[in-house]
């Protein structure tokens, strides 16, 4: 895979960046997405956060984290205290990677770790921009996109860690809590405890 490097102009905001993802050739990924899905929020933002992909609905609406999952998560937010507006959303890779089943339905596909690494230019040019207070890493896919591949979720979830000058956190993807059955509320309740570690950084003193 050749990378997005040479797609990703220099010395842009984010508006720009937003542009120029549309003609992103990083990797096959955007063959069959129906466009790029761009991070949202502002330039100013204290707390960036990151998923893995686009899902079904992110893909046709072209904005991250506005299907259950994000909804769920925006509900793990405020009940932190953490004001939606100081949140830019973004995800590992811009494009959704997604089976054909049942007709048309599009089922989720994990990303490569290659289709992972040639989209990490983009996510760099969007941490460069907005320069968060912390980072925020749902999900492994997420967290090994910045933290490198043996980075295990299961084994620091929660934990501030300094890295390349940035304070990051991993989680659980919210998704995983809605595919949890038995034990959704526990999932709920470990997601939100994480989210406060966040939180409690982006209080003043």
């Amino acid at each position: 895979m050749p990378g997005a490097e040479e797609y990703v102009p220099p010395r842009v905001r984010l508006p720009g960046l937003r542009k120029a993802v549309q003609e992103c050739r990083g990797c096959e990924l955007y063959r069959d997405a129906d466009r790029a899905v761009f991070g949202e929020g502002r330039e100013s933002a204290r707390a960036v956060v990151v998923g893995e992909q686009p899902g079904d609905q992110e893909d046709r609406a072209g904005r991250p984290f506005v299907g259950p999952a994000g909804r769920l998560f925006d509900e793990a937010l405020a009940e932190v205290g953490i004001d939606r507006d100081d949140v830019y959303v973004t995800n590992a890779t811009k494009h959704f990677r997604f089976q054909r089943q049942q007709g048309k339905r599009r089922i989720h596909q994990k990303p490569s770790r290659g289709q992972v690494n040639a989209c990490r230019p983009w996510l760099t040019a969007e941490l460069n921009v907005v320069r968060p207070e912390v980072v925020v890493c749902l999900g492994a896919t997420a967290a090994q996109a910045l933290l490198g591949p043996s980075f295990r979720v299961s084994r620091q979830r929660g934990e501030l860690i300094e890295h390349e000058g940035m304070r990051v956190l991993a989680t659980v993807h919210p998704s995983a809590v809605l595919r949890s059955e038995d034990d959704r509320e526990q999932r709920y309740a470990e997601l939100v405890a994480d989210l406060r570690v966040a939180a409690e950084t982006l209080r003043p003193g």
